[in-house]
């Protein structure tokens, strides 16, 4: 089909994502230029229908980045962060018990002390408004959907997806061509496994010099339990019960707002049995002795999942490339044992801002922010994530009861002497090629849920306001079918049918053959499944307009 030409137009920085590093750094680039008396340009395009509806988090928030960027929204009467951690539980879970871990064995890193309790969703629409308030520009539900290179390989900006194109590939009636935002530089924030990030990854390798990327699967929902079950501001984790030790992982409860207990579980994706399935994992976990007491007559209102950054400080890439830098989870920012990442996505967003407007400044466009790159390690992130950067290789190694053991070891060593035992350990294999086949493992049968406690991922999707338009191209391409049939579903099982927490895929027997269903209108856009196929044979790109979640108070 022949497209017409893009409209086009220009900014000083195009910035994509309208999560906390993305606004963060448009804030920044405002205030900056403000201080200096100068003008900056500044346009934000977001995949989600509006500020938010894509953001999920726990979330327990370190509010260290919000205190630089906007230090007087403490005072602000409509803060999205009101209810602070009063009391701080660790638990480790067994199939019928478990123990309460003194918070003394604990590093002091690991205390929530001075923390809130609240929704990341909430958070990001409030750095929205504080970004428009600047003059910065918002476009919800335009996915940026390609890169814009000059002739030198330079990059300078990016188009937003066409709408109106038909399954097919043919133009409907209300087809519309995307739009080119240039820019002298462009801020990827995308998040996990960005659709974008990962080509500007290949394509500069930005992580030649970097260990390779590893992940999770947060699987969250949100309740309104009763008064006599909530208890505002206790935070509660847990390691253990339900997985096996060789798959890494664990729990979260929060309770915060108006009666709300945030609950999830992420599943570290180097998980080896691909009959397991994290969202199965997760709805066990509500029916242990020790958890589901506190959803005795409370009423589910929030479903979600998404990928997780794990790899830290050893799988950082290089951050800059002739145009452009990448910021927050795109980067790879969080901080695994915290459980936290939303504070080092705000610090690089303002880091970024600072390169990028002493670049505007000097008149310079679409060269490398070395400032950026050469900084980010002595600043705070980099202390942040320097201190726990052996835990994560530990517990892939060595199973959660040791590997977790001499985590904290290390994490002890290196707040009290700034030593490690380890050096900087390597994280082994991508979590993709440590799925083993089927028959060198044992099936893990999950029962059926109850529709009180534990439920189907359908109903689940269902709280997630997931909408896709139908008559569009899929977004989630399988490069081969043929080695889906070969290798996925012949060698591995079918992990994806259980990988997804949406149930977008299926392996459906017809005439005594299986046939590979893909349900793209239930895709949470988590990216589980650009992570984790073992043959990186699935493709996630941007769907067509605000396609996707809109969560609320997530």
């Amino acid at each position: 089909m022949e497209l017409p030409e893009r409209e086009a137009m220009d900014f000083d920085v195009v910035i994509v994502g309208a999560g906390p590093a993305g606004l963060a750094a448009a804030i920044q680039l405002k205030q900056l230029a403000t201080e200096a008396g100068t003008e900056v340009s500044v346009v934000v395009v977001e995949k989600g229908s509006e500020v938010g509806a894509h953001i999920l988090s726990g979330a327990v928030i370190d509010p260290s980045g919000l205190d630089r960027l906007l230090p007087e929204w403490r005072q602000d009467p409509d803060r999205p962060l009101k209810t602070e951690v009063v009391k701080d539980e660790f638990m480790f879970l067994g199939p019928a018990g478990g123990v309460s871990l003194p918070n003394i064995a604990f590093p002091k890193l690991m205390s929530n002390h001075g923390n809130f309790v609240g929704s990341l969703s909430n958070v990001t629409k409030y750095l929205g408004r504080k970004a428009e308030e600047l003059g910065v520009e918002i476009y919800p539900g335009f996915p940026a959907a390609e890169i814009l290179y000059d002739d030198a390989g330079a990059v300078v900006g990016v188009a937003t997806g066409d709408l109106g194109i038909a399954r097919s590939g043919e133009a409907r009636d209300d087809f519309t061509r995307g739009m080119e935002l240039r820019a002298k530089y462009t801020v990827f924030g995308e998040g996990a496994r960005g659709s974008l990030t990962k080509k500007l990854i290949d394509r500069y390798r930005l992580n030649q010099h970097s260990d390779h990327q590893k992940y999770g699967l947060g699987v969250k929902e949100l309740w309104q339990v009763k008064p006599e079950k909530f208890r505002p501001g206790l935070v509660q984790h847990s390691m253990g019960w339900p997985l096996p030790n060789k798959a890494g992982g664990g729990s979260w409860l929060y309770h915060f707002d108006d009666h709300l207990v945030s609950v999830g579980f992420v599943t570290h994706l180097n998980y080896e049995n691909p009959t397991l399935s994290p969202f199965e994992e997760f709805q066990r976990f509500k029916t242990h002795p020790m958890i589901r007491d506190v959803f005795e007559g409370a009423k589910r209102i929030g479903y979600g999942a998404r990928a997780i950054m794990e790899g830290g400080w050893q799988s950082v890439p290089k951050l800059v490339f002739p145009g452009g830098c990448l910021v927050g989870d795109s980067a790879g920012f969080v901080n695994v044992p915290r459980i936290k990442g939303s504070h080092n996505a705000v610090l690089s967003g303002m880091q970024a801002a600072g390169a990028i407007h002493e670049a505007l400044v000097a008149g310079r466009a679409q060269d490398e922010l070395t400032s950026y790159e050469e900084g980010w390690r002595a600043s705070p992130i980099g202390y942040d994530l320097k201190r726990v950067r052996n835990v994560k290789p530990l517990w892939s190694k060595y199973g959660t009861l040791v590997g977790v053991g001499l985590g904290g070891l290390d994490m002890w060593l290196n707040e009290l002497a700034g030593l490690s035992l380890f050096g900087t350990l390597s994280h082994g294999k991508p979590d993709y090629a440590c799925t083993k086949p089927l028959k060198d493992v044992t099936p893990i049968k999950y029962p059926k849920p109850d529709g009180v406690l534990t439920f189907d991922r359908l109903s689940s999707v269902y709280l997630s306001n997931t909408n896709h338009e139908e008559d569009q191209p899929v977004h989630l391409q399988v490069k081969d079918m043929g080695l889906q049939k070969s290798s996925e579903h012949d060698v591995f099982g079918g992990p994806s049918a259980r990988y997804c927490p949406a149930g977008v895929y299926e392996w459906i027997e017809e005439g005594g053959s299986p046939r590979y269903q893909i349900n793209a209108q239930n895709c949470v856009h988590c990216k589980t499944c650009d992570i984790k196929d073992p043959n990186q044979n699935i493709n996630w790109v941007t769907p067509e307009g605000p396609g996707g979640p809109n969560y609320v108070n997530m």
